[in-house]
């Protein structure tokens, strides 16, 4: 097992600017190119924890780029190729300032707020007496902001278009585009026996043409629970057997820290950090149905550098 790819420093020939997210570094060619490099950091509660997770970086980006192929006839995305089993090399588009999060039941942060008495959510109107992870009647779009530093805020449909941080005529669309990605999304997962629960999708715009941006139904932006089991767990008021990020925030909880001024994060063993990493590729090969190959390397960055100047010579 190689040791975890936590940041990246490099200077590629007609690189004009570098963006080092929470998980992700992306590197950009002009205006009409990037390089997207899945990093194996970790982030919760908009937080980059202190330990990278082995091979987490290759598992986001081979189910995306797995993802993204097979909505391609949806809607156009951002990928042209995948260089490097952590890298995605496409089209440099401008993002549109919101996440299209869309849910199909009640769980996550929108339980937690569910459960201190909000029943508003992005402007869609809950009913009393839900439960933890209870179908919503039909999918339900609940937008946050795209916030460059710090927390993403629940928006509704209406303040963005308001605000005019998309237009109603754009929004429209992506509206389109989200329902129609989540249901095949929907689709896939019930072919593997899962149930996918919730996700985010990112749009961005080139030449007057919408494209899907950024990853799509990976474990980071995505919540999945095990078909097998889900009502009888429901009436039982038990946990769900699921395969997302959320395990790594429920460990946080557990252990005192949620993001807040004055927590500290809890140590993060070498034991801990495999068993991360065994659980995002047991997403891996239940989502996508194929075994797990982990690219072993002695120098990520030389492979990742010396595979993307393939690309782009």
């Amino acid at each position: 097992m190689h040791q975890p790819l936590v940041k990246t420093g490099f200077h590629f020939p007609g690189q004009t600017d570098v963006y080092h997210g929470k998980d992700r570094d992306v590197y950009f060619f002009g205006e009409n190119h990037i390089a997207m490099i899945a990093t194996d950091r970790i982030s919760a509660f908009d937080v980059i924890l202190p330990e990278g997770i082995p091979s987490k970086g290759q598992v986001l980006n081979q189910i995306a780029a797995h993802f993204l192929d097979s909505t391609e006839d949806i809607v156009p995305n951002w990928k042209i190729s995948t260089p490097d089993p952590m890298v995605t090399f496409g089209l440099r588009c401008e993002p549109f300032k919101v996440e299209m999060v869309i849910r199909s039941y009640l769980t996550g942060s929108a339980w937690r707020a569910y459960k201190t008495g909000e029943r508003v959510l992005c402007g869609i109107q809950l009913p009393d007496g839900m439960k933890e992870n209870q179908a919503f009647p039909f999918p339900i779009i609940t937008p946050t902001t795209k916030a460059d530093e710090g927390h993403d805020e629940n928006i509704s449909r209406e303040e963005i278009i308001t605000q005019g941080l998309v237009s109603e005529e754009d929004y429209k669309q992506i509206e389109a585009y989200t329902y129609a990605l989540f249901a095949r999304g929907q689709e896939m997962a019930r072919e593997r026996g899962l149930i996918l629960v919730d996700t985010k999708y990112e749009f961005g715009k080139k030449n007057g043409k919408i494209y899907l941006i950024d990853e799509i139904h990976t474990p980071d932006s995505s919540r999945y629970f095990y078909a097998e089991g889900y009502q009888e767990r429901f009436e039982k008021g038990e946990a769900q057997r699921q395969l997302s990020k959320e395990f790594v925030r429920q460990w946080l909880i557990e252990n005192g820290f949620e993001g807040k001024a004055g927590q500290q994060i809890p140590e993060m063993t070498p034991q801990y950090c495999r068993s991360v990493t065994d659980r995002y590729i047991e997403l891996y090969e239940k989502v996508v149905g194929k075994r797990f190959e982990e690219s072993h390397s002695d120098n990520l960055e030389q492979r990742i550098y010396d595979n993307l100047m393939k690309v782009l010579k």
